[in-house]
C-alpha cells in the first residue's frame, strides 16, 4: 500500500499543481472571447492599423505595470478614449468607444488576457474588482486621454 502510495505522488502533485494554476487562467478564454467580440473588430489580433488604430500586443502588459498604468487601462475600457496619441512611435487620432456594458469579470478578463499577450513573464492580472472600484466614476474620453497625457508624463508609455 505504502509502495502505491509512492507511485502515485508524483500524479497527485501534478494535478494539485494544475489546480493551483487553473485560477490564473482562467481569464484567458473569457478574456480572448471578449476581445475578439468587442475589441478585435477594430485592433485585429492585437497589432492595430497603422496610423488609425493603435497596437495593443506588446503594450498592455507594460502599462499595467504600474498602478497609475493600470487605473488607465481600466478607464480606457470603461470610459472609451478620444484624440490624439503617439503609441510605439506611430501617431493616432481616433475615438475608442465605452464599453461600461461589459461587466467587471469580462473588462478584467480581456485586459489579462492582453496582458498575457505581451510575451512578458508574469504579466500583470487584473480582477473584477479593479473595474468595479473605478466603475461609479465617468469621466469620459476626453478625459481619459488627458489621464493618458499625465500618465505618460510619468512613466512615459509605450
Amino acid at each position: 500500500m505504502i509502495r502505491r502510495a509512492r507511485s502515485l505522488a508524483p500524479l497527485v502533485a501534478g494535478l494539485l499543481g494544475l489546480l493551483a494554476t487553473d485560477g490564473c487562467s482562467s481569464h484567458r478564454p473569457l478574456g480572448q472571447a471578449r476581445y475578439r467580440t468587442n475589441c478585435g473588430i477594430c485592433h485585429h489580433g492585437g497589432e492595430g492599423m497603422l496610423g488609425e488604430i493603435p497596437p495593443l500586443t506588446g503594450r498592455i502588459d507594460r502599462i499595467a505595470r504600474t498602478p497609475e498604468g493600470r487605473h488607465y487601462l481600466v478607464d480606457v475600457l470603461l470610459n472609451g478614449l478620444n484624440g490624439p496619441l503617439v503609441a510605439n512611435g506611430g501617431r493616432y487620432n481616433f475615438s475608442m468607444p465605452s464599453f461600461r456594458r461589459l461587466s467587471d469579470t469580462e473588462i478584467a478578463a480581456i485586459l489579462t488576457y492582453l496582458s498575457a499577450s505581451g510575451g512578458q513573464a508574469d504579466p500583470p492580472t487584473f480582477q473584477p474588482g479593479d473595474v468595479a472600484a473605478q466603475r461609479g466614476q465617468a469621466p469620459g474620453p476626453s478625459r481619459v486621454a488627458d489621464e493618458r497625457r499625465a500618465l505618460d508624463h510619468l512613466h512615459p508609455l509605450p
